[in-house]
Order: C-alpha cells, then sequence, then structure tokens
C-alpha cells in the first residue's frame, strides 16, 4: 500500500486517467473527488462489496438449461411476443 500525504486541493493520478483529488478536510472526515473514464466504476468499498455480493446470489439463484436459452436467442423478434 502507498501512503500518501495530501492538503486540500492537491490530488493523486493512478495511471493516466483516473485522478484522486482532496476536496475537503474536517476534524477526522476527509473528502475524495474521484474523476474516473465513465467506463471505470468508482464506489464506496462497502457498496462495491454489496453489489459483488449480490451478483452471486443471482448467478446461483439462476439456474437455466443452456438448450432453452439458445432457443429463445435465435427466435426471431416476432416469435418473442
Amino acid at each position: 500500500m502507498l501512503v500518501l500525504t495530501r492538503k486540500v486541493d492537491q490530488s493523486i493520478m493512478i495511471g493516466d486517467h483516473i485522478r484522486v483529488v482532496i476536496v475537503d478536510i474536517r476534524g477526522d472526515q476527509v473528502k475524495v473527488g474521484i474523476e474516473a473514464p465513465k467506463d471505470i466504476s468508482v464506489h464506496r468499498q462497502e457498496v462495491y462489496q454489496e453489489i459483488q455480493e449480490e451478483n452471486r446470489r443471482a448467478v446461483l439463484s439462476k439456474a437455466f438449461n443452456v438448450q432453452d436459452l439458445t432457443k429463445v436467442l435465435k427466435q426471431s423478434p416476432e416469435d418473442q411476443s
């Protein structure tokens, strides 16, 4: 882990496209701004963990037959209505 000291309005670059800016510091709280390309998801860790857990539950609960799925995908839009 890289540990850095930054002041308000100072930033950190991650690669060429992600910028982390210290927006505000009040007491024991630090406000951080993150500028990243739209194709990169940025979440708080607890939210990220919830998303991952929900994805795992969805995969485990969705037992499907590959042959049935193949049939549905091969149907024309008119056949699916």
